[in-house]
Order: C-alpha cells, then structure tokens, then sequence
C-alpha cells in the first residue's frame, strides 16, 4: 500500500493550494481517503475525508467554505483544494486511507495507511 502525497508549499494568506493523494496497492474504491494535519505539540487532526465508494465527505469545522475535496477513482487520486487560507492552516498535511470507508468519520484511530507528509505554510 503506498499514498503519495503532493501539493503542499509556501502561500500567503487568502491564497489557494491543491494537494494530491495517489494511492496504489489496494481497491482504491473500497476505502475512504482522508487528510489530517499536525502542528507540533499538537495532536494530528482530521481536515477533509472522503468516501471513494459513495463521495461521502467530512469537513472539520475549521476548513468547512474554503476546503473541499473531490475524488478521482480513475486515477485513483483524491484532491484537496484549499482555498482563503490562514496562517492557522500551516501543518504539515497527511493523507490517509481506511478500509472502513466512511466519508463522514474522519478520526486518526480509523486511518490504517499513511503516505509521507506534506508541508503546508501559509504566511500572514
């Protein structure tokens, strides 16, 4: 199993970034994707989830109007697109997969696979 993550960069405030999460190496549509992040010192968080069978999605209450993700089972490859970003988004950001599936339930203990962190920084 491996998520590839990609995307994430230096970006001022009220900008935008997209990430990606490829994934291989299991039924990309049997599985939920999720993106978490973490600051240090900080517990790792869940962002946006996203149900590969169904487009069930999560959005914490943080991101809901400025985040969305969307899913391309062709690829295999789920997109977060991040927009109006605030300095309080700089983390480093994971992607992750379960085999539970749900969208709607974006908790870390839920997540089995991890890919590679990427760094997000927003400036003020």
């Amino acid at each position: 199993v491996q998520l590839q993550a990609s995307g994430g960069g230096l970006v001022q405030a009220g900008g935008s970034l997209r990430l990606s999460c490829a994934a291989s190496g299991f039924t990309f549509g049997d599985y939920a994707i999720g993106w978490f992040r973490q600051v240090p010192g900080k517990e790792r968080e869940g962002v946006s989830c996203i149900s590969s069978s169904d487009g069930d999605r999560y959005y914490a209450n943080s991101v809901k109007g400025r985040f969305s993700i969307s899913s391309d089972n062709a690829k295999d490859t789920v997109y977060p697109q991040m927009n109006s970003l605030k300095p309080e988004d700089t983390a480093v950001y994971y992607c992750a997969a379960s085999p539970l599936g749900w969208g709607r339930i974006c908790q870390v203990g839920l997540y089995h696979y991890w890919g590679q962190g990427t760094l997000v920084t927003v400036s003020s």
